[in-house]
């Protein structure tokens, strides 16, 4: 809302911060080390996280930060996402666009066949020839490895009890529905440790549903694959929300088989964020409508409960929400959330870093937004 100026921190940011600053991951396997670079480079601008909330392999990303102090997470991002891709040789002979895409191919199909390092591994058997009810059987990869990666990279304590709120979204199998798990959830706090993690991340049928507490969860992308809604909706003060999206919306019209499932896949697990922005920033703006009626009613009808009650429902706080949404590169394919290669990884991070930049560069509007107590927008992010 305006008139919060005492709650934003001018001083040593490239950008003024309001009182929360939210750091939303989407799911998006290999691709996260986009994120990793997006969240590197707000470290090094002096941008504070106030409040983490991934899905999928956002989780383990959100995991390691809010895990760790600020300066600290990078390092242990970056170890995270130089172990995952370890398994898998750069064959690239040269830097042409065919020799990348067939560095990209041959890196999926390695990550297929032989599994992850640190992260996920095949069953020995088929899951046909599994005992029924047990992970084999309703899976194909075993992810075991993944518990041991966490406790690594993770300090728990400080996950659960320090300064930056944690919030990743699972789906339950039996009852479809989805459910967050939130370090500081109003409701009540829940402590995390490594299978919430994993149960945000459990993507079937690759990977076996995780239990918790007596209930097994799925993959959070099911329902949504980002949790952005969740974060908006327990908003409680300012906020500047970076929205990390691995996933664009916008795409050109596939020309051969090869791009379809890439394409597919970019609507499948894009439109919710741009459905959820739009919706939000619609709402806000019917809540101003209204605000600025209640403001003309005359003072004898000010306090009748039934007006009370609907100044509640619309009082807001500002949101600036920035879009850094990976641009997708010529030569990658509908496999490019698997395909864990080392200099694939290295691009993807560097692009995050330059994304920030990018908004930095030109985050004018941005800056006098937040000032203003303003709600908006943003997608600043180079594309080509």
């Amino acid at each position: 809302m305006p008139g919060t100026q005492d709650a934003l921190d001018t001083q040593s940011a490239a950008v003024p911060l309001p009182e929360t600053v939210a750091l939303v991951l989407q799911g998006g396997g290999a691709l996260g080390s986009y994120q990793a670079g997006v969240f590197s480079e707000l470290v090094r601008q002096n941008v504070r996280i106030d409040w983490v909330a991934g899905i999928s392999i956002g989780a383990i990303n959100a995991a390691i930060i809010a895990g760790n102090e600020p300066h600290l997470a990078c390092t242990r991002l970056r170890e995270f996402w130089e172990l995952v891709t370890s398994g898998t040789f750069d064959f690239m002979l040269g830097d042409a666009d065919y020799w990348r895409e067939m560095n990209h191919y041959a890196g999926a199909a390695m990550a297929a066949t032989v599994g992850v390092p640190g992260f996920f591994r095949p069953h020995m058997l088929p899951p046909t020839f599994a005992w029924p009810g047990t992970p084999a059987a309703v899976s194909m990869y075993d992810t075991t490895p993944m518990i041991e990666t966490l406790n690594r990279f993770v300090d728990w304590d400080r996950l659960n009890n320090g300064p930056v709120r944690f919030s990743v979204g699972a789906v339950n199998v039996e009852s479809g529905n989805f459910y967050y798990f939130d370090t500081k959830d109003p409701h009540g706090p829940q402590t995390i440790d490594a299978r919430h993690i994993m149960a945000s991340g459990a993507l079937p049928p690759g990977f076996a549903p995780v239990e918790i507490n007596g209930k097994h969860y799925w993959d959070g992308g099911l329902v949504s694959n980002t949790p952005l809604a969740y974060v908006l909706d327990n908003q409680t003060s300012d906020m500047l929300a970076f929205q990390i999206d691995l996933f664009p919306a916008r795409g050109e019209l596939p020309t051969k088989f090869a791009d379809v499932m890439s394409r597919e896949k970019d609507i499948r697990y894009s439109s919710r964020t741009r459905q959820v922005t739009d919706y939000y920033l619609k709402l806000r703006k019917e809540h101003e409508a209204l605000r600025k009626v209640l403001a003309m009613l005359p003072p004898d009808m000010c306090s009748d409960p039934n007006v009370e009650r609907v100044r509640a429902l619309v009082e807001d706080n500002a949101v600036n929400i920035v879009h850094l949404i990976y641009n997708v590169q010529r030569w990658e394919s509908g496999m490019r959330d698997f395909e864990f290669s080392r200099g694939t990884m290295d691009m993807h991070w560097e692009q995050g870093i330059e994304a920030v930049q990018a908004v930095l560069e030109r985050g004018d509007l941005l800056a006098q937004n937040i000032l203003d107590g303003k709600t908006a927008a943003f997608d600043l992010a180079p594309h080509g």
